[in-house]
């Protein structure tokens, strides 16, 4: 079994990024991180990205709305955002206040500058193999933790387990895709699944993207397949001062000694999110220079 490391491979694409950002004549690449209220989980994933950016070379502007910003408030901000000449990508950092319809909110974002890739027009563009679109962050940082991994996704076959707008149908959309780095044969599995556990076994790469707590065991997995596992899990563990522990959807210590390679959790899929998010937003940089 080979651990397959995320931290390693965000660092090789951050490291990347830093060179091209480096060598831009003129402004910067500018990314607008929108962050509606407190919630601790989006305190910190806000924090990350500003600070990767930052790292980058690449100017975070953080804009905090209160968690009461009505649903007109918030979408007049976006737009601001989407005609500012000076800012190449948006993200709002979910998840939203329930009063604020997150559908809504990412449609309201220019295509040009959706670095999240969650408005209709650039998931539209996975499914029509249109370069010129943004991939959602953690699909594509699954990719490229396989395709740099060196796991081939032609001819072979892989599960996807959730079926969410973040993960699962984009992943499916982006393995089909016929290109040298997909060219897959997909299956996509949701809760309402006859029979899942058999068809995770069939995977020679399986994708566990469901959202609950270590759902695949060693029974769902085909010995030998890659596992990727896309879950973030808090469970109650009284050892810890923080009073839990982070798991995945995978139960890791039964899976990982069947699996030829596998994602931890944390340290997995995780860092590559962010570092698909600065990809996205210097590649918004080059296409807005080149209009």
């Amino acid at each position: 079994m080979e651990l397959i490391d995320g931290h390693r491979i965000a660092a090789e694409i951050i490291s990347e990024l830093k060179a091209e950002v480096a060598a831009l004549p003129g402004r910067k690449p500018c990314l607008a991180l929108v962050r509606v209220g407190e919630d601790p989980a989006s305190v910190s994933y806000v924090r990350q990205k500003e600070k990767t950016a930052v790292e980058i070379g690449i100017v975070g502007r953080v804009l905090l709305p209160p968690a009461t910003i009505s649903p007109a408030e918030l979408f007049g901000l976006i737009e601001q955002l989407s005609a500012d000449p000076a800012i190449d990508g948006i993200l709002v950092q979910s998840p939203l206040p329930p009063h604020l319809d997150e559908l809504a909110v990412f449609r309201r974002i220019a295509p040009a500058k959706d670095v999240d890739g969650l408005g209709t027009i650039n998931f539209g563009k996975i499914a029509q193999e249109d370069e010129s679109g943004f991939v959602p962050c953690t699909p594509a940082g699954i990719l490229e933790l396989l395709t740099r991994s060196g796991v081939q996704l032609a001819g072979r076959h892989v599960v996807v387990l959730g079926r969410s707008l973040l993960v699962g149908k984009p992943v499916a959309l982006l393995a089909v895709q016929k290109k040298a780095w997909a060219n897959a044969t997909v299956t996509l599995c949701h809760s309402q699944t006859v029979g899942l556990p058999a068809l995770a076994r069939l995977a020679d790469i399986l994708i566990a993207a469901i959202g609950r707590p270590e759902f695949v065991t060693a029974e769902m997995v085909k010995p030998g397949a890659v596992v990727i596992d896309v879950g973030i899990n808090r469970v109650p563990d009284s050892t810890k001062k923080s009073g839990y522990r982070l798991v995945g959807d995978v139960h890791f210590p039964s899976v990982a000694p069947i699996a030829s390679r596998i994602t931890p959790v944390p340290g997995g899929v995780g860092p590559m999110t962010v570092a698909m998010l600065m990809k996205n937003t210097v590649k918004a940089h080059r296409q807005s220079r080149a209009t």
